[in-house]
């Protein structure tokens, strides 16, 4: 199915072709009538589907369909929890828009403050922001959202697990409320389903593939190991297991860039991104990472979130995340669509009472593997819990690229 089919200006579809896409995803052909429309929307999706655009076109084609050029208000409002997916959908936008002559302004904080101001005050159609630095600007009375016609809250559930959900209850207070809303999630909670039905009127539900975690197409793998033993047994993994793109996560930006160069130090290609980067180093590294020049990129969950590598074979958790979601959110880097790929996860003592809180977060209780040479930390299988349906990771076993795998 070609975009024009789905209802989209000329111009509109002239961007997105010079992007480089074909035919819409199946998120996109069921979002984009839709909305276009005017009907509130609830979106499920998981990461990798397309998710952006399906919300992203709409907004595009409504407002040049009524695009006088000279209104100073914001019309469309995209909130989103870090800065980094701010920064993505900002792209987004400029690239599917290259022919519409659209003013767009992402707003964030760690970056200056005047220069966002300079660019309000000449005016905006599109606003992308997070939501702590734009209730910043509505305290200061530095932006107007009265005239808002569209607005997309995206990533729902990640904006609690976050916990800026007052913030994002603040600022809808701030917005018509005869707008059109269309709310994105990977898992629609209870809490979720709350919001939406309080914000939205009448929402359409489209839900693409499964809401279920984790992916299907992910092989996890435990391994508890002293804290001290974590480095020598990630050398051991990289040297010896096949891994051709790696995505390695840390909790720390500081213990992010000590991975990164004990790695260069053993002739490991990696690269570490974090909030500590400036915009520009971390777009060199994820360009390096996609082309292959670097095997191993480490990063902390705030700069992975826009993350849209195609084909990494392994995400490695060095340290176990506090939170349940962001398991889910680290392991589904890997896996996407019909590719398969692995997750490991290396658990210390101190960090057992996370690793619970994800078995009950996704509902079984992981089996334990040991590595030749690495002490375990934790008690025996036997010990815990029924041994689930888990396939085995073998360092030694070199995987092959799945044919399948998009490229």
């Amino acid at each position: 199915m070609p975009f024009k089919v789905l209802g989209l200006s000329d111009p509109l579809v002239r961007g997105i072709l010079a992007t480089g896409y074909k035919a819409p995803t199946e998120i996109q052909s069921q979002v984009i009538p839709a909305a276009l429309e005017g009907k509130d929307i609830i979106g499920c999706a998981q990461t990798g589907t397309g998710k952006t655009a399906a919300f992203v076109l709409p907004i595009l084609n409504r407002l040049t369909n009524d695009h006088s050029g000279k209104s100073k208000h914001v019309r469309s409002l995209i909130l989103t929890p870090t800065r980094e997916l701010a920064v993505q959908i900002e792209q987004c936008i400029n690239g599917y828009g290259r022919y519409l002559h659209m003013r767009t302004l992402a707003i964030y904080g760690g970056v200056s403050m005047p220069n966002q101001l300079t660019a309000l005050r000449r005016g905006v159609d599109i606003v992308v922001a997070t939501p702590g630095r734009l209730l910043d600007h509505i305290n200061r009375r530095s932006i107007d959202l009265s005239r808002v016609e569209m607005f997309v809250l995206d990533e729902a559930d990640r904006m609690f697990d976050m916990g800026f959900i007052n913030d994002v209850r603040k600022i809808i207070t701030r917005i018509p409320a005869n707008r059109q809303t269309l709310l994105f999630s990977a898992t629609i909670p209870q809490e979720v389903k709350t919001l939406a039905a309080g914000i939205q009127h009448n929402a359409k539900i489209i839900q693409v593939g499964q809401q279920r975690s984790p992916i299907e197409t992910i092989t996890q793998h435990i391994y508890p190991v002293h804290r001290e033993q974590k480095m020598e047994l990630l050398l051991h993994m990289l040297q010896n297991g096949g891994m051709y793109s790696v995505l390695i996560f840390s909790r720390t930006k500081h213990g992010a860039d000590r991975i990164s160069h004990r790695l260069e130090k053993s002739a490991i290609k990696s690269v570490a991104i974090h909030s500590g980067r400036t915009q520009g180093q971390r777009q060199r590294a994820l360009q390096g990472f996609k082309a292959g020049k670097f095997q191993v990129m480490v990063a902390t969950d705030i700069a992975a979130r826009g993350i849209d590598v195609e084909g990494i074979s392994h995400v490695i958790n060095f340290d176990v995340p506090a939170f349940a979601e962001d398991y889910i959110h680290r392991i589904g880097r890997t896996g996407r669509a019909t590719a398969i790929g692995d997750a490991i996860t290396f658990v210390s003592r101190d960090e057992e009472k996370h690793l619970r809180q994800i078995e009950k977060f996704i509902g079984h209780k992981f089996k334990m593997e040991k590595c030749p040479g690495f002490v375990s930390t934790m008690p025996e299988e036997s010990e815990r819990a029924p041994k689930p349906a888990h396939k085995f990771f073998n360092p030694g076993k070199k995987r092959r690229p799945s044919r399948n795998r998009r490229r």
